[in-house]
């Protein structure tokens, strides 16, 4: 694999591409824009893809930090600060279960890993729902390996504790009955 051959692999990626340009911005307008502008950064700089690395590991890093670069630059136009846009799962119909209690499984999930802080999101992203590798993830993030292992530990015990709160205000404490000595 070499960089000559990332113009023919690149269709093959674009639903990936999108799907987590979507999840980082939440904003289908921007998830386009971003992946766009990611595709145009790879192809120029397809000389620099190492034939050791994964094209699409190479191309989401790309992505992220061409959204890391986007963020800043809003950042510095003082434009109104990143919110997640829930309106995006309209868009992502799920083909395989459509029941109410699925929906709002899912909806309970979403929100819980938008509550997230960035890093912890973006990791979660990657490792959980693009299926990366520890290592990979930590190729596309430039950080080391042990940082996304301690980042998506701590996003997990965020989502257990908030899914915690929920069924715990849902059910009545329990009641001790006798104890024991």
């Amino acid at each position: 694999m070499s960089g000559a051959d990332l113009p023919g692999m690149l269709p093959e990626m674009l639903p990936r591409l999108w799907a987590f340009a979507l999840r980082l911005s939440g904003d289908q307008h921007d998830a386009e824009d971003l992946v766009q502008r990611a595709c145009v950064r790879g192809l120029e700089r397809a000389h620099q893809l190492q034939p050791d690395t994964a094209p699409l590991s190479w191309m989401y890093a790309i992505v992220h930090s061409t959204w890391i670069n986007e963020l800043r630059a809003r950042s510095v136009r003082k434009r109104a600060s990143f919110e997640w846009d829930d309106d995006f799962l309209e868009n992502l119909p799920d083909p395989v279960d459509k029941s109410p209690e699925t929906q709002l499984m899912q909806g309970q999930i979403v929100e819980a890993i938008e509550r997230l802080p960035e890093a912890q999101r973006v990791v979660m992203l990657l490792v959980a729902v693009e299926g990366l590798t520890y290592q990979q993830a930590a190729d596309v993030l430039d950080i080391p390996i042990g940082t996304v292992m301690s980042r998506l530990s701590r996003a997990r015990q965020s989502i257990g504790a908030m899914f915690g709160e929920e069924t715990s205000k849902s059910r009545p404490a329990p009641t001790q009955k006798g104890s024991f000595a």
